[in-house]
């Protein structure tokens, strides 16, 4: 049974002394509040009659409005109960505010307008993959947040990996943009808790091998001779200068102008999250940097050859795939410079990170510093590269499990 009750929330008081009015419907035990759009004072309220005193001067019309949503929210929560054994607060709600259950598909349509207006390409790429795929999968025009139940995941889940042939990890990389849409709608109370699906649904994923270079390959990798006219030249030199500075993220590091720098600093804005980065660059990467400055270089000039300088990169679209573009092409490099360099490893750009931090832990750094300079949501992320040092320094440690050859002399004696 819900009860419908009229709230006075001077907890929510406005700067000019005004109070909102709302309605409080409990279901179950569980609240939910209806804002009715109506502020006044504390003093033009009747507090034990739940009313709008007379001397207001729309006082008629607001007592009127009040009780009228008051008997629509019963008469609603009567009905929709008598028909549905389970109902929703915020069903009541959108019924008596004169919406529907939210639909899946316009939010996520408007999330990833959002990503897009906020210069979020990555985000919005893969966000516009999801709903791509699951518009696919239900063959429908619309798709509410309540359709998503925990068996639509788990049939959902089944048509990626059987149908569209997905690994576990793409599979887990979709899902989690629709998590990541239920948490944000939850947290704007367009859905009920109960109703967030994965509470219940938990995603899979697969731990991927971190590749990353020890001091010996990446040692290799700097002295190989290459010929400064060829792309794989500069394709080396991004690599070590992120291995050595931050393993600074790709789309971060070929974006760089050289106002980005004050001789001994960078100074950056990440892409991905927004964290403001401020870097001492080691020699060696001071040395890289040296190849590149020219006496006629502009502060506006980017510091590494990739970018085109005649292109209005104020379209994000347009840096999105040029960066996309680069990105794949220095990758091919690098699986040349591998062979080249005869290492066993398979690197790509991304392993610049991975060296970076392991590098970073290897040489004493703290593990708060590796995680801020990585710009890591959580600490937890960062101690991946904390367990793979420790693995390997517990593999040093056999070589004390190793028995030196035993003289001749001795085994006769």
């Amino acid at each position: 049974m819900s009860t419908v009750s009229v709230i006075f929330n001077e907890r929510k008081i406005t700067k000019k002394g005004e109070i909102p009015i709302w309605l409080r419907i409990i279901k179950d035990r569980k609240p939910k509040y209806i804002a009715l759009g109506i502020k006044i004072l504390k003093s033009q309220w009747v507090i034990d009659k739940n009313r709008v005193r007379k001397s207001h001067p729309n006082s008629q019309y607001l007592n009127n409005f009040i009780a009228q949503k008051v008997a629509e929210a019963e008469a609603v929560a009567l009905e929709m109960e008598a028909a549905n054994k389970y109902t929703s607060p915020v069903k009541i709600k959108n019924t008596i505010m004169g919406t529907s259950d939210v639909s899946y598909f316009k939010y996520a349509r408007k999330s990833i307008e959002k990503q897009l207006r906020m210069g979020k390409m990555s985000a919005h790429h893969n966000e516009l993959i999801s709903l791509s795929k699951l518009q696919k999968y239900t063959q429908t025009t619309d798709l509410l947040f309540f359709d998503i139940t925990v068996g639509f995941l788990v049939g959902y889940e089944e048509y990626l990996i059987r149908e569209k042939k997905n690994t576990i990890n793409t599979v887990y990389s979709n899902l989690k943009v629709i998590r990541k849409h239920f948490n944000d709608a939850l947290r704007e109370e367009l859905i009920p808790f109960e109703k967030n699906p994965f509470f219940r649904y938990k995603l899979k994923r697969i731990q991927v091998d971190k590749n990353y270079l020890n001091e010996s390959e990446l040692e290799t990798l700097e002295n190989a001779v290459l010929d400064p006219s060829k792309k794989i030249y500069h394709s080396r030199n991004l690599f070590v200068f992120a291995c050595y500075t931050g393993g600074i993220r790709f789309s971060d590091l070929i974006t760089l102008k050289w106002a980005n720098f004050d001789g001994e600093n960078l100074s950056l804005i990440t892409r991905k999250t927004g964290t403001k980065l401020n870097i001492k660059v080691p020699n060696i990467a001071l040395e890289i940097l040296n190849l590149y400055k020219k006496d006629d270089s502009l502060p506006t000039d980017f510091i590494f050859p990739y970018l085109k300088k005649d292109v209005d990169y104020s379209d994000l679209m347009v840096l999105y795939k040029d960066i996309q573009i680069c990105n794949g092409n220095i990758n091919k490099d690098l699986v040349l410079l591998k062979e080249k360099c005869k290492l066993k490893k398979i690197i790509h750009f991304h392993s610049s990170r991975h060296t970076w931090a392991t590098l970073a832990l290897k040489k004493g750094m703290r593990i708060e510093y590796v995680s801020k300079l990585m710009t890591h949501s959580s600490i937890k992320t960062t101690q991946i590269y904390a367990k793979i040092v420790n693995e390997e320094l517990e593999k040093a440690m056999d070589v004390f499990n190793i028995k030196p050859p035993v003289a001749e002399d001795k085994i006769s004696a």
